[in-house]
């Protein structure tokens, strides 16, 4: 199962647009969360629109919070997430079976096995998820509470009985013209994911759709580039969300 986080606190300036990258990311197994990370002021109305857009175009959630309550969000959006794909799973091989999608439509004995099973499923499949952070000036004081989530993340992760993988990419690049750029490569080992903030240079456009695309391109095997930019535009521009 495969799943991009998003931390973000403000709306897109720059380049394709999220909502339509989402949608790309869906349309190749790969669900979209986004948690829009507020402090004492507001991520907008208009930030807070595409956060719900983005989730709903790439087929996961979203949620407005607080940053003493980011740690615990990341970690239910996550695990939540993960059973609404199992059990999407079940429906459509339910329909296949008897006829009939619905969990609720079982007999109660029937029902609570499936219920069983999803749970079993949920903890036990295999899980992938890349964490991109938006690192546009306005999240600088918000890097601590990213810090400890991603820390909470990887111990809840690890408390999984499947095998589960974490990776971590923040936007804008360092560089000119560099629209997102990898911190860790996959990994389930704690060690060194608290080196990558002292290293993030906070700053810069918040070019959130093309890095959804640096992600997704890094999921199908790291050909990120080999396409030009306007193939990847030219590409998606008919889809409609």
């Amino acid at each position: 199962m495969k799943q991009i986080l998003l931390i973000t606190d403000g709306c897109s300036n720059v380049g394709t647009s999220p909502v339509v990258a989402a949608a790309h990311a869906k349309a190749e197994g790969i669900s979209v969360n986004v948690v829009g990370v507020l402090d004492y002021g507001d991520v907008g109305e208009l930030g807070a629109a595409e956060i719900e857009e983005i989730a709903r175009a790439g087929g996961g959630m979203s949620r407005l919070v607080h940053m003493r309550q980011l740690s615990q969000t990341v970690q239910m959006m996550t695990r939540k997430t993960v059973m609404q794909t199992v059990q999407l799973a079940v429906q459509k091989e339910l329909k296949q079976v008897l006829g009939n999608g619905s969990i609720e439509a079982l007999p109660p004995e029937k029902r609570g096995e499936v219920v069983r099973v999803i749970d079993e499923l949920g903890e036990t499949q295999a899980l992938k998820v890349a964490l991109l952070i938006d690192a546009s000036a306005s999240m600088k004081p918000k890097m601590a509470a990213v810090e400890e989530a991603i820390q909470d993340l990887m111990l809840s992760l690890q408390a999984r009985q499947g095998k589960s993988e974490l990776s971590v990419f923040h936007f804008p690049g360092t560089r000119h013209g560099e629209e997102c750029v990898l911190d860790r490569d996959w990994t389930s080992n704690l060690n060194g994911v608290h080196a990558i903030f002292p290293r993030l240079q906070m700053g810069g456009t918040t070019p959130t759709g093309p890095a959804l695309m640096h992600v997704i391109d890094f999921y199908r095997g790291g050909d990120y580039g080999k396409r030009s930019r306007d193939e990847r535009d030219g590409m998606m521009s008919d889809y409609v969300v």
